[in-house]
């Protein structure tokens, strides 16, 4: 018993000499594979096994026969493990360019499709981790397409609805310069009308621009929305009594919200008045505003008919008129993209649905307090 300490020491020191070779062998050898990194911790296990004997053998602690036989035992144990290693080392590095085949379809535009077969915990995480990388950028590459889309349309729309106007004022000046203007002050009245048109289209591209660069700055108030709606309702009011629409405000709650007064304002007069344009005459749009457990629900309700149920998810995108929205009055399709822009700015949302007659446009925003 009492040599048992040094038998110890010795076993200890020959086995950390092997440890330490094995673990500058790793370094040399860092860059290879992981069938020859398997290999060689199999191999330094024996080998430590080995070097610890040795060393016991050498302090005089074994006898000869002993060695052999020891020695004998360690080779087979080394022969065994280090074919296991590199058995299981080749089936890893099998998995993992299987894997890596697998992720290069993300640079072609594909969706990732796991190896199929078993795969260590490790393998599976991975793979698990490339698939749903593989959803986002699909997803991402989804929105991206349909943005790209939203774009070429708007610029389509902003080009008809300029060409327009523009040739108008351009024929009407050279009438008011070369005299032959039958009534020119007709002709001035429907200058003014048109420079004004093309000036609110300027400014919603301005508001656009700063949405999407995130330049749009909040100064918010508390204000109540029975104030906002009505001084919405009175600024929609001379373009519903031109279209024959009524407005119908009754539903409104006087509930207090946290918001910029005047960009809610330009929310409340794009809703409106894409609604008033879109109901015929005889019909009502109706405003309403309640409190839900998400926060404060403001609704415009109108009498359009109702709107395929495939463009619903497009009616607030850049530049979407709807396939029968191709007239000058109906806008650039700005009006909606700014309502949700604004809203979103204000950490809220906006929905659109179908109802009995026409559609629901809501914005939920933050409750405030009292």
């Amino acid at each position: 018993m009492r040599d048992t300490p040094l038998i110890a020491l010795f076993a200890f020191l020959g086995a950390a000499a092997a440890g330490l070779l094995g673990a500058c062998v790793l370094l040399l050898i860092r860059r290879r594979s992981l069938a020859a990194h398997l290999a060689v911790v199999a191999g330094v296990a024996v080998t430590a096994m080995l070097a610890g004997t040795l060393a016991v053998a050498r302090a005089m602690f074994l006898s000869a026969h002993d060695l052999r036989v020891v020695t004998t035992v360690v080779a087979m144990a080394a022969v065994v493990s280090v074919v296991t290693a590199l058995l299981l080392g080749r089936w890893v590095v099998a998995r993992s360019r299987e894997l890596t085949l697998a992720a290069r379809s993300f640079g072609d535009g594909g969706d990732f499709a796991a190896p199929e077969g078993p795969a260590t915990a490790e393998l599976a995480a991975l793979s698990r981790e490339l698939e749903a990388t593989s959803a986002r950028l699909a997803a991402s590459r989804g929105r991206e397409r349909a943005l790209e889309s939203s774009r070429r349309e708007l610029v389509a729309w902003i080009s008809h609805d300029l060409r327009t106007p523009l040739a108008g004022l351009r024929a009407m000046a050279e009438a008011l310069e070369d005299g032959v203007a039958a009534d020119p002050d007709r002709y001035l009245r429907q200058i003014r009308t048109e420079v004004e048109r093309l000036n609110d289209m300027v400014g919603d591209l301005f508001e656009l621009s700063r949405i999407h660069a995130g330049a749009l700055a909040l100064s918010p108030s508390r204000v109540s929305l029975y104030d906002l709606v009505g001084d919405a309702l009175a600024g929609a009011d001379p373009l519903a009594r031109e279209h024959g629409v009524r407005l119908v405000g009754d539903g409104v709650e006087p509930l207090p919200v946290e918001v910029d007064g005047r960009e809610m304002s330009r929310v409340l007069g794009n809703l409106l008045v894409n609604a008033i344009r879109r109901t015929p005459a005889d019909g009502t749009v109706a405003v309403a505003a309640r409190r839900s457990s998400e926060g404060v629900v403001l609704s415009v309700t109108d009498g359009c008919g109702g709107i395929p149920e495939e463009d619903l998810p497009r009616v607030f995108d850049t530049g979407w008129r709807g396939s029968h929205a191709r007239t000058p009055p109906a806008g650039a399709g700005l009006g909606l993209a700014i309502v949700r822009g604004i809203v979103e700015a204000h950490r809220g949302s906006t929905t659109v649905r179908n109802v009995t007659g026409g559609c629901r446009f809501e914005v939920t925003l933050p409750a405030t307090d009292g």
